[in-house]
């Protein structure tokens, strides 16, 4: 989680794009919660890796290995040099089993992990494969190759970004000969081209496809994704203070946010100590500390400590702005 999140200014020039809140949880949280449910059993360590984001962010991170029972690493990749420059920036836990997963994605669905296999990849089938790296299948369901943006149809088998190695020293090695050896595709180190040299030398990697891939890479994306999470968690919160107003559900409502006079939802989700006043919102993200007065708010994504009086629409405001009509 080391990118800049450029598709998601002005929210991250504050803080990095996997912290930002998706259903009153950051993604991240959200995606280390259902790894570690779907493993079903205890991981030992969870590492982070990350730019320069300040210690305040590091924390966050932490707390939320900790909340797994897990202990947690932070690590840095400095240059943006790819998907495997960066797995390998916590190379000290790439021992035994492990699971790899960008942290711009969320995913639902119950996948299962077939521990007989060497490694197995999350995908979803997609319409239009050219935007993704793809993997093609033989009839045992065993990856035959991986493609990175293919222009012509080879699979609609988009690989989504989360991985589980059997032996994560042996992915270690492959990762390092690409670097060692300045093997690089696009301009970067890419994952895809080490497991393609692992498959090459053996090893048998399967698919775990997911029910549903929840994008969070823009704003717009990230307003539908806070959709489908509010439908699909049942950990809503909404034990707010109202005062002649109307929650429509689904809605994530912190219990320290103050709402007059407003009819809010459904598919919004609010942070701790803001207040609704005169107001109608829906399908909406505002984060923390932030006020909204007299407006007519839908299909927006609104930061903290964030002032906005009059009717807006379709906004994305970053934190410690005021917005007046």
């Amino acid at each position: 989680m080391a990118g800049i999140g450029k598709r998601m200014r002005p929210h991250t020039l504050t803080v990095p794009k996997p912290l930002l809140p998706v259903a009153g949880k950051p993604m991240v949280q959200h995606l280390v919660e259902d790894i570690c449910k779907m493993t079903g059993e205890r991981i030992d360590e969870i590492g982070f890796v990350i730019g320069n984001f300040g210690k305040e962010v590091e924390s966050n991170l932490l707390k939320v290995a900790e909340k797994m029972g897990s202990k947690g690493k932070i690590y840095y990749q400095k240059e943006a040099l790819g998907t495997a420059h960066a797995v390998l920036c916590a190379e000290e836990l790439l021992e035994g089993r492990v699971i790899v997963a960008f942290a711009d994605t969320l995913f639902r669905g119950e996948v299962k992990i077939d521990a007989s296999k060497d490694g197995v990849i999350w995908v979803q089938k997609v319409e239009d494969p050219k935007p993704f790296g793809v993997v093609k299948l033989d009839k045992q369901n065993i990856i035959t190759d991986f493609v990175e943006k293919p222009q012509e149809f080879i699979s609609d088998l988009a690989i989504i970004g989360i991985y589980y190695f059997n032996d994560g020293a042996y992915l270690k090695k492959e990762m390092q000969y690409l670097i060692d050896n300045d093997i690089k595709d696009k301009g970067e180190y890419q994952l895809t081209n080490a497991l393609e040299n692992m498959k090459k030398k053996g090893a048998k990697f399967t698919v775990a496809e997911v029910a549903e891939w929840l994008d969070c890479g823009n704003k717009d994306a990230m307003i539908y994704t806070n959709r489908r999470m509010l439908e699909t968690k049942t950990d809503r919160k909404n034990t707010t203070k109202l005062e002649n107003s109307v929650i429509i559900q689904p809605c994530y409502i912190d219990e320290s946010v103050v709402i007059k006079n407003s009819v809010v939802g459904p598919y919004v989700s609010i942070g701790i100590n803001t207040k609704i006043e005169n107001s109608v919102i829906t399908d909406t993200i505002i984060q923390e500390n932030s006020s909204i007065v007299n407006a007519n708010m839908a299909s927006s994504m609104v930061g903290s400590s964030v002032q906005i009086e009059g009717k807006r629409d379709n906004l994305s405001v970053g934190d410690y702005n005021q917005f007046k009509n």
